[in-house]
């Protein structure tokens, strides 16, 4: 199974700390984040202030892939100042030879038309769509389950990545959390990017009140199905990464996270294996 970290997971180390985290872990590849210190997680610029090929040849030194940057949020509200920054995290991924960005949609409770609101799905990504095509990049579109999203379903999505003619340059982040959270049961295995993993465990949360706070590792007792939705995803063909993407405050205050994504890892390929 090909395990990945995102930096959230850990945002105390820096870059190289966390590729060096990666590596001892066994894992294929890593995510790093632009916005952990809008998150009040580090006071360390993105890439520690370093150059972003510096730290991509690091990663590549160390046998790990950098397989995206996160984020531009908020991409489906398309405006000037959202080319600029799409336009920006493009750039860095190129220098730091990283495979994909992330383009996450609004969580902001607006409630729209359902047409004008896919038409402004449609409108953001046929802009980014020759971006991509320009560097060679892929972009990884992340539907978020929360109710108060403006892209909760993966096969709007899909429908929108068609009806742009994207086809080549956007791709799926199938993410545990938001799937069981928007009750999906539709697996797009052929669109799937990445598959982001966490685990929900709190007995007393309905799934809307499910936050990304209560994200933390994957237990035996996890209630967001992630083995069950991981065997579907290798039964219908998906091969790429499996990304611990951990949010919870109790996990980032671990002093002990390679111990504990250590038997998270092997609680899930016990599991895989029954």
């Amino acid at each position: 199974m090909k395990f990945a970290l995102n930096h959230i997971t850990a945002p105390a180390l820096d870059s190289r700390q966390f590729v060096d985290l990666a590596a001892r872990l066994g894992c294929m590849g890593v995510e790093l984040r632009n916005d952990l210190a809008d998150k009040e997680l580090t006071s360390r610029a993105f890439f520690d202030g370093a150059r972003p090929a510096d730290v991509g040849k690091y990663a590549r030194e160390k046998g790990i892939r950098l397989l995206g940057l996160s984020e531009v949020y908020g991409f489906n509200r398309w405006s000037e100042a959202m080319r600029e920054k799409v336009e920006l995290l493009i750039s860095q991924a190129k220098e730091s030879g990283a495979e994909t960005i992330s383009l996450i949609p609004s969580n902001d409770g607006v409630d729209e038309p359902t047409e004008q609101r896919l038409a402004g799905l449609r409108n953001a990504l046929a802009a980014i769509l020759p971006m991509l095509e320009e560097q060679d990049l892929v972009g990884l579109v992340e539907p978020l389950g929360f109710t108060t999203s403006s892209l909760r379903l993966k096969r709007e999505a899909v429908d929108a990545f068609e009806a742009v003619g994207g086809k080549d340059r956007f791709r799926l982040v199938h993410d545990t959390f938001h799937h069981h959270l928007a009750d999906e049961t539709e697996f797009f295995p052929q669109w799937t990017g990445i598959v982001h993993i966490s685990g929900v465990v709190d007995a007393s949360l309905r799934p809307e009140d499910m936050q990304d706070k209560h994200r933390i590792l994957v237990t035996e007792a996890d209630r967001l199905g992630n083995v069950e939705q991981i065997k579907h995803l290798n039964t219908v063909g998906y091969q790429g990464a499996y990304s611990f993407e951990l949010f919870s405050p109790l996990v980032h205050a671990d002093p002990n996270i390679e111990i504990g994504l250590r038997t998270s890892m092997d609680v899930i390929k016990a599991a895989l294996r029954n």
